[in-house]
Order: C-alpha cells, then sequence, then structure tokens
C-alpha cells in the first residue's frame, strides 16, 4: 500500500524558510525615534548608547538633531526607551533597556545611569547633527563612535568599537577593543588630553604649533612622531617621553597592541 504525504502551501514555505536558515519568527524588527532641540552654543550634547554605532556630524542650522533607528530579532525595539533629559550643561540622550527584576532600575542621568542589558539583542544607531559651538560627548559599549567635521570639543568613549574624531576643537578618546584615529584643530586643553586603546593603533594629528609635554607607549607596535622630539632619559623604541613645541601641556598615547602615531597637521 502507497502513502501519499501532501504537504500544504503554508507548511511548504515554512519548511523553505527553515531550510534557508531563517523563520518569519526571526525576521529583524526595526522601529525608529527622532528628536530635535535648541542648546545654547558651549553646552554640551550627549548620547549614550550600549549596542549599536554613535555617528555625529555638523548640523545645518541651530539645533541638535537625533535620530536612533533601533532593531533586533529576538527581543522587541519597543521595549527599548530613547530618553531625552535636559538639564542645565545641555542635553543627554540614553538607549535604555528594560530593567530586570531584583536589579536597579535603568535609567539616563547626565554623566551616567544605570544599564543592564543581559540577553538582548536589539541595537540602537545614533544618527546626530550637532550645530556650532556646541560640545559633543558619546559613550558606548559594544560599537564605534565616529565624529567628523565639528567645531566644539569631543569627548568619545567605547569598549568594543573603534574610535574616529575630526573637529576644530579639542578631543578626547578611549577605548579597549579598537583604534582611534582623531584630528583635532585647536591645542588649548587643560588637564591631561589621553588618547588610549588597548588592542587598537591610536593616530593623532595636532595643528604645526602645538606644545605639549608627549608620553607615548605601546607593548606591541611602533612609535612614530611627524614633530620633532626632545626625548627625556634612554630611548625605548615602545615608549618615549619628550617635549614637543615649548612642552607644557600633558598628552598623554597609550596602547598595549597596536602602533601609537603623532602627526602635524
Amino acid at each position: 500500500m502507497r502513502y501519499t504525504h501532501v504537504l500544504s502551501c503554508a507548511g511548504l514555505a515554512a519548511a523553505l524558510a527553515s531550510l534557508a536558515g531563517a523563520t518569519p519568527a526571526m525576521a529583524q524588527k526595526e522601529q525608529q525615534f527622532s528628536w530635535h532641540g535648541r542648546i545654547a552654543s558651549g553646552q554640551t550634547v550627549e548620547v549614550r548608547g550600549i549596542n549599536g554605532s554613535i555617528d555625529a556630524s555638523p548640523a545645518t542650522g541651530s539645533e541638535v538633531e537625533v535620530v536612533a533607528v533601533k532593531r533586533g530579532r529576538r527581543d522587541d525595539p519597543s521595549q527599548v526607551k530613547i530618553d531625552v533629559v535636559p538639564h542645565a550643561g545641555g542635553v543627554t540622550i540614553c538607549a535604555v533597556y528594560p530593567s530586570r527584576s531584583g536589579r536597579p532600575t535603568n535609567d539616563c542621568q547626565p554623566g551616567g545611569g544605570h544599564s543592564d542589558i543581559r540577553d538582548n539583542d536589539v541595537s540602537v544607531e545614533f544618527t546626530v547633527r550637532v550645530p556650532a559651538g556646541v560640545a559633543f560627548l558619546g559613550r558606548n559599549v559594544n560599537g564605534g563612535i565616529g565624529v567628523k567635521g565639528l567645531t566644539g570639543n569631543v569627548d568619545a568613549q567605547t569598549v568594543n568599537g573603534g574610535i574616529e574624531i575630526a573637529t576644530r576643537g579639542i578631543a578626547r578618546a578611549k577605548t579597549v577593543n579598537g583604534s582611534i584615529d582623531v584630528v583635532m584643530g585647536s591645542t588649548d586643553w587643560t588637564g591631561d588630553l589621553e588618547f588610549e586603546s588597548v588592542n587598537g593603533a591610536v593616530q593623532v594629528t595636532l595643528p604645526a604649533n602645538a606644545s605639549a609635554h608627549v608620553t607615548a607607549s605601546t607593548v606591541n607596535g611602533g612609535l612614530n612622531s611627524d614633530f620633532p622630539l626632545m626625548v627625556q632619559g634612554r630611548l625605548n623604541p615602545r615608549h618615549i617621553e619628550g617635549t614637543i613645541g615649548q612642552g607644557g601641556r600633558e598628552l598623554r598615547l597609550q596602547t598595549v597592541n597596536g602602533s601609537i602615531e603623532l602627526r602635524r597637521s
């Protein structure tokens, strides 16, 4: 006796999707958030992400413009809020993931806040337009930070991702797994100016008239400088301490696995 198995159209579609390595339930879901507002010159727009890139570029007008694209496959993007917190120093914008039972509540605060996103696959990609004269502060965990063409000061930190900055102001950058490439137009910084990675190259470009006391060190990589360096102490191919120009301000460049380059614009 012969048996015939009949597969419905719906069943055939599901089977084909399974063979292709995807099911309708795993299709990527996407939502978009947008915000714009005015903050004064000299204030700061702060963007705090967790998973996903942060990119900033000049605004065409006098308002900050922010677009956040949320994407997830397993988890629902609508459960990740984008909080906007105006304050005396400017505005702070955060990706706030759902809080977990028995743990501190996730929140958005200027300069900090609490974030715990275990087992959540939603990514948030921020695109920010920054008006002239406004500073930018970017904080991330899993994702790069790219800042191009700004006029104000920039401070960028992430854990897993590279950092690229080009500004006419002063820049600061730190990451763990990624390279740093910074071009800055001002030399009028106060305190220590640090550029630090662990697994990645560090390249910093300064104006030709820059003066600083420079400390540069790496473990696995080379050191190069376009500036003549007045070296103090013994020559070391992995560690240099010296001055460019008239010295003075502190400039620290550090990595473990990667080269260090100090460029002159």
